[in-house]
């Protein structure tokens, strides 16, 4: 009877654990298919890339390691404090009368030449808690200035990523937006495709067309189908993307919004330029590099410190105290002569120096030119998305008049197969210009340093309009 019982409550057991898990799945298909169905805006993109794009993750743990380095270039101005045992036996005369002076047993036998030449081995169990304050260290206080310059560099360097991520995110939004925007094309292109055979069908039936229109009516088809399979490829691929940018392994629906970027002035964001973050990343090193200078020239000031330490001495165990002591010191080192090292270092550090401000200059007239180039590329996409407004207009209008000729049987099909053909490069090149418009006040933003209030994801600092 028990093992009925047994067995019938593991069985229930068994069907009640069944239940859960399926419950579980069902809920985490829900959840997923939820996730999976959400489309983003690229506001949204954006704000999921500065938390969970992996490159940006790691320049931040670079940015929290250049932090510490400022705690550790302060440790060389602050104390240094020790504790240290040492066990020590010998029968050497000196250190075993040492010892012995140490531990407080000296006694008047001890004097006895015998004694003093050949005394017996002795154990010594020594403790000592020192410290050691340095006073003036003219390295370690250029070091400590040059670490915190070197933490406000790379802060702005993390900056500076986040703006590039946000740029790619933009890009990768904007192709998927455009290749989403082939794929409908693509659809609409099948769409006429098919219609045009259709009609070609109805005429040969009707004993009005050829035979050879209805095959090139088939062989447009199958060309539509073509584009359609390439542009739904090249859609999968562009959401891939988006979603490796903010960190998923997975494709990421789009809201297939026309992003509503603001286009500011050339002389607001030439201005805007001189501090952006590279720039001002690249001034603040141009700094250290000049402090390399002083830090080489440190290096012929003596240092200059006190220290200190308490003293326990004892035969017999580790941490005891037969014999104690204490001492107080005050030093000055003075390397006199180091070989040259500190005069080629200066010079070095001179020819770094040199080398750094070249970079700036370079980089300052680069920023100069890259938001020129950016506003002149803007110019351009405008003007091209205008025209390419008009092509389309203009080449649906012709082809809805070879169509009505086509149907009058005043046109042949090859012409309506030609102003098509017309018609789709034409819809395909407006998405196409759209894309490059959009794209090209993002690169605006991104030479000017501002993408990032362009897209509303960060607050304008104090004083940087």
């Amino acid at each position: 009877m028990k093992t009925r019982k047994n067995r019938k409550g593991s069985a229930g057991f068994a069907t009640l654990w069944v239940v859960c898990l399926l419950f579980f799945l069902v809920v985490m298909a829900v959840k997923a298919e939820s996730v999976a169905g959400e489309r983003l805006t690229l506001k949204e993109a954006v704000q999921a890339a500065l938390k969970n794009n992996h490159e940006l993750l790691a320049q931040g743990h670079a940015q929290a390691a250049k932090e510490a380095e400022v705690g550790v270039a302060r440790s060389a101005l602050l104390p240094k404090i020790s504790l240290e045992e040492r066990y020590l036996r010998t029968d050497s005369p000196a250190y075993a009368f040492m010892a012995k002076l140490n531990q407080g047993r000296i006694a008047a036998a001890d004097f006895a030449p015998q004694s003093l030449n050949r005394p017996a081995a002795i154990d010594d169990f020594q403790t000592s808690l020192a410290f050691e304050q340095p006073l003036f260290v003219a390295k370690a206080r250029i070091g400590l200035e040059m670490s915190r310059k070197e933490a406000s560099a790379s802060e702005a360097t993390l900056q500076r990523k986040k703006e590039e991520t946000v740029l790619k995110v933009t890009q990768y939004y904007l192709l998927a937006g455009s290749a989403g925007g082939y794929v409908q094309a693509a659809e609409r292109a099948l769409e006429d495709a098919r219609e045009h055979q259709r009609l070609a069908d109805v005429r040969y039936g009707a004993g009005l067309g050829l035979y050879s229109d209805t095959l090139r009516a088939a062989t447009a088809v199958a060309e539509a189908r073509q584009r359609l399979v390439s542009a739904e490829k090249n859609f999968t691929v562009a959401k891939r993307g988006l979603g490796l940018m903010i960190g998923s392994r997975e494709a990421v629906e789009v809201a297939m919004e026309t992003p509503a970027l603001p286009v500011r002035d050339i002389a607001a964001l030439r201005a805007r330029s001189l501090v952006r973050r590279d720039l001002q990343s690249l001034e603040i090193r141009t700094e250290n590099a000049k402090n390399q200078i002083r830090l080489a020239e440190a290096g012929y000031y003596p240092l200059l410190g006190l220290g200190g330490n308490y003293q326990w001495n004892d035969h017999n165990a580790p941490l005891g105290g037969e014999g104690r002591g204490w001492q107080v010191m005050a030093f000055l080192r003075w390397e006199l002569f180091d070989g040259t090292k500190a005069r080629y270092e200066k010079i070095r550090a001179g020819s770094q120096a040199a080398e750094a401000e070249e970079q700036l200059k370079g980089l300052q007239k680069l920023v100069a030119f890259q938001v020129d180039e950016a506003w002149l590329t803007l110019g351009e996409a405008e003007k091209n998305r205008e025209l390419a407004e008009e092509e389309f207009k203009t080449a649906e209008e012709g082809r809805r008049l070879v169509r009505v000729r086509y149907e009058g049987a005043l046109s042949p099909l090859v012409d309506l197969l030609d102003a098509q053909v017309s018609f789709d490069r034409a819809r395909a090149n407006r998405v196409a210009r759209e894309n490059e418009y959009q794209l090209a006040i993002a690169w605006l933003g991104f030479a000017g340093g501002t993408i990032l209030q362009d897209l509303q994801v960060e607050e304008p600092e104090g004083g940087r309009k």
